[in-house]
């Protein structure tokens, strides 16, 4: 009955696995799990669901509670009311209340809470006779049955007027020159700066005038009737300023001289929010007047939406993005030439926060992990923080926050962990929120938690858990689920391992030696999972390490390097390497060397060129020595190869190098010189000592008798001779050509005895000439037709097709048949 029980709860919970994909795909990415290959080891973030399936998230915004405005920053006028807005949807009934800096305000008859939820400050007051200032960081703050939400800050400052500390100063131009004149001053709201001509407003219709809005005015094309007395004029909501007066004097008629083209001011630096107006100022004098022209330093177009150029060369940039961020140059360029000068300015855009993805509200059974997912973006990278109901929360015990605090995962949730969770981005900009609720769903009448948890360590890798029954609610209890993970790693490292209901304990393997490991145990029923147990710590018995991976390289011909992975937890039991080495036909070892965990190679040196070596390397620790690695490693060939190749001088001087190239190219000429002419030599002299031995051979033969017809040795090479050709003739043909034609193997062996003198005649007798040129055959029959007496018997021929390639062997004879009182003739005579 328990194993049927307990497959129909795997087969549900593979049925699970088809229907909620989706689900498992955000839950599993919180832990790093593990499926064993028994069937009853399951994961506990697909058991919860398959007990207790989550419901639709059918709940909105509006249903739940959420902002429909928010306050946004503004700046207050002394003494006068102002309003922050604030509006809420959300399940009634809902309570709202404000902050400042972070404190809630109390009722007042200074501020009023209005029907809507929004704040009304009856007069706006500064810090002024010991009240306090209403200035500040306002956050509404809206609650119901489902949790808390507060709104994004709101900044709300008193407006001002500084005095100027920057006025106009006197100018002097040519006319058809330019005159500027500038003015700065700081105000809240920023002040709006015009400018007077003799205590009268200028005429902003005169295309000659350019006003720009950070307090500068530009005159271009200077007349007479440009002089005057000019005043700067800065108002906002607190206060009107007027600066000093500067004196504009325009001289008599221009020069016409050449001036080169001039930038009298460029463009300055600019940090903007986006949707404000950039102005890049740049004015440029010469004679002709140049033409002024805008581009971005890193090539890109600058466009034309929202581009204008006032006056005569300052670029406007309306409604700027953070596509508009880049160095601008300003060049004023000669008309006709290439003649030009440039300055440039950067523009920094900032975007404040703004969700790209929100948090969803999700709803998932108690003991299971809930993810939330914001992602965020801006200019400079927005910070995010999450709240839970109001207060900021950091990670720690179960919550988990990563890439960049965008993800905040909660695992093992219960009922305190029900509430709305909302994400915060923040930078230089602005700030921006969004929340999402957690539902936990609980089932009534579950389990306790497992008692009397105990683990026991049985081996290096295996660990018994086991654990009693809970007290109460027990009878629907379909299984167990261990929750397993090191004691150093965070929660969601966690995994688990699923056990039959009426088994109380359960060995769990593949663990790691001489590590501590938490333990806790978990009840479930068809409606639910029940708390968790107490959890339980306890390590692994330790074992001597494995043999660590070795790795051998030939740095020369007397010296090896011995590289290993370093294993830093050896330093953490006491342990370390142990290196031997010797040459193989030794039976000691030369160690142990020991060396620190922490080391990763080591170097041999002054070892035997031709030796084979044997190296071993074992890792050890405070339970024993673990089994070595060892390697077999000969140096011979780095010795051959370090005589053959000598290192090359690699610091000379080029010409050096030039030389050593040229010395070569004339080397090998030489040496290839040498070979041809050895070749001549040999080939020359192997003819030369035929001759030779044929001479000496023909003066030491005494006279030879008259010969019966049937002596082999006065047949002919081609089978013309005197006596009878009868039935040797084809055994001495056959001994003929092996005469001319030597096996491979008989040609060419050196001869292991001394040089003799060339006159000797056993030297001719005994000697073998593996090779003739066919010219020497030539050669010969032409010396020998020459040299022959009237008297001689006819000289027998070598026809072409009895020659062969032009091979001799010794005992071939070349002479002619003699008559048998005739004296031999002599080659050469």
């Amino acid at each position: 009955m328990e194993n049927r029980t307990f497959d129909k709860f795997v087969q549900l919970l593979g049925d699970y696995l088809e229907n909620t994909h989706l689900d498992m795909v955000e839950e599993g990415a919180a832990k790093r799990v593990r499926l064993r290959a028994a069937p009853r080891r399951l994961l506990l973030p697909l058991l919860l669901p398959l007990l207790l399936p989550a419901p639709s998230d059918g709940l909105g915004h509006s249903a739940e509670l959420a902002f429909a405005m928010e306050p946004s920053d503004d700046v207050a006028v002394p003494g006068q009311p102002i309003v922050l807005g604030c509006r809420v949807e959300g399940t009634p009934p809902v309570r709202i209340t404000w902050r400042k800096n972070g404190v809630e305000l109390l009722e007042s008859t200074h501020s009023t809470l209005l029907a809507n939820g929004s704040l009304m400050i009856h007069h706006f007051r500064l810090d002024r006779g010991g009240s306090p200032s209403d200035e500040g960081d306002y956050e509404c703050v809206a609650q119901n049955r489902f949790g808390l939400v507060v709104s994004r800050k709101a900044r709300i400052q008193a407006a001002t007027m500084s005095d100027f500390h920057v006025h106009p100063q006197a100018t002097v131009g040519e006319k058809g020159g330019v005159a500027r004149f500038q003015c700065q001053i700081h105000g809240l709201p920023k002040p709006l700066i015009t400018w007077e001509k003799n205590r009268v407003p200028i005429d902003t219709d005169n295309e000659r005038y350019t006003l720009l809005p950070k307090g500068v005015l530009q005159i271009t094309g200077l007349r007479a009737e440009d002089s005057g007395i000019f005043h700067c004029v800065a108002s906002n909501v607190a206060s009107v300023r007027v600066s000093h007066g500067a004196r504009l004097t325009v001289s008599g008629s221009g020069s016409g001289a050449y001036k080169e083209p001039m930038i009298l001011v460029g463009p300055e630096n600019l940090t903007l929010t986006v949707h404000q107006t950039a102005v890049l100022e740049c004015v440029a004098t010469g004679n002709p007047q140049p033409i002024v022209s805008w581009s971005r330093l890193d090539g890109r177009p600058i466009g034309v939406e929202g581009i204008q150029v006032l006056g005569t060369g300052n670029l406007i940039i309306s409604d700027v993005t953070v596509q508009h961020s880049g160095v601008y140059v300003c060049a004023a360029n000669k008309p006709g030439t290439r003649v030009r000068r440039t300055a440039q300015g950067r523009l920094v855009v900032q975007a404040p926060a703004e969700f790209v993805q929100h948090p969803q509200s999700i709803s998932r059974p108690a003991g299971t992990t809930a993810m939330f997912t914001c992602q965020a973006q801006g200019e400079p990278p927005p910070h995010v923080t999450w709240l839970k109901n109001g207060q900021v929360l950091g990670p720690g015990g179960h919550v988990r926050l990563r890439n960049n605090n965008s993800t905040l995962t909660i695992s093992g949730i219960g009922p305190e962990d029900e509430a709305i969770y909302q994400c915060v981005a923040e930078n230089s900009a602005g700030s921006s929120q969004a929340s999402a609720r957690l539902t936990v769903l609980w089932a009534e009448g579950l389990p306790g938690p497992p008692l009397n948890v105990q683990a026991v360590s049985v081996s290096s890798t295996e660990v018994r858990v086991s654990w009693d029954e809970p007290l109460v609610n027990t009878k629907e209890i379909i299984g167990y689920v261990l929750h397993i993970r090191k004691a150093a790693d965070p929660p969601e490292l966690e995994y688990q391992e699923a056990v039959s209901k009426s088994t109380f304990q359960h060995l769990v393997g593949d663990l790691e030696p001489s590590t501590a490991y938490s333990f806790y145990v978990k009840a479930y029923t068809p409606r639910g999972a029940s708390s968790a147990s107490a959890p339980v710590l306890t390590s692994t018995l330790g074992e001597a390490p494995a043999p660590p991976p070795l790795s051998v390289r030939v740095l020369g011909s007397s010296s090896l390097q011995l590289r290993w992975e370093p294993w830093p937890r050896l330093a953490q039991h006491e342990g370390g390497f142990k290196l031997f080495y010797r040459p193989a036909n030794r039976v000691s070892f030369t160690g142990p060397i020991l060396l620190p965990a922490t080391v990763s190679s080591y170097n041999l040196s002054q070892l035997e060129p031709t030796a084979v070596y044997e190296v071993k390397l074992l890792a050890y620790n405070q339970h024993g020595e673990g089994n070595a690695t060892v390697r077999f490693v000969t140096l011979r060939g780095a010795s051959e190869r370090t005589a053959l190749s000598p290192p090359c001088d690699c610091r000379k001087e080029e010409p050096a190098n030039q030389t050593s190239t040229t010395g070569i190219v004339i080397g090998i000429h030489i040496g290839v010189t040498c070979i041809i002419f050895c070749i001549l030599f040999l080939l020359f002299g192997q003819r030369g000592r035929v001759l030779l031995c044929k001479d000496v051979e023909n003066q030491l033969s005494p006279p030879q008798g008259p010969r019966s017809p049937r002596d082999p040795s006065i047949l002919a090479l081609n089978g013309a001779g005197r006596g009878e050709q009868g039935r040797d003739k084809q055994r001495v043909e056959m001994k003929e050509l092996e005469q001319l034609f030597p096996p491979a193997g008989a040609v060419g062996r050196p001869d292991p005895r001394p040089m003799q003198d060339p006159g000797d005649p056993a030297l001719c007798e005994e000697t073998q000439f593996s090779m003739l040129p066919l010219e020497g055959f030539s050669l010969l029959e032409e010396m020998m037709s020459e040299a022959k007496a009237p008297s001689a018997g006819p000289v027998a021929a070598l026809p072409p097709q009895d020659v062969g390639p032009g091979l001799l062997s010794k005992g071939q004879a070349t002479r002619p048949p003699t008559a048998p009182a005739a004296q031999p003739a002599r080659l050469g005579q």
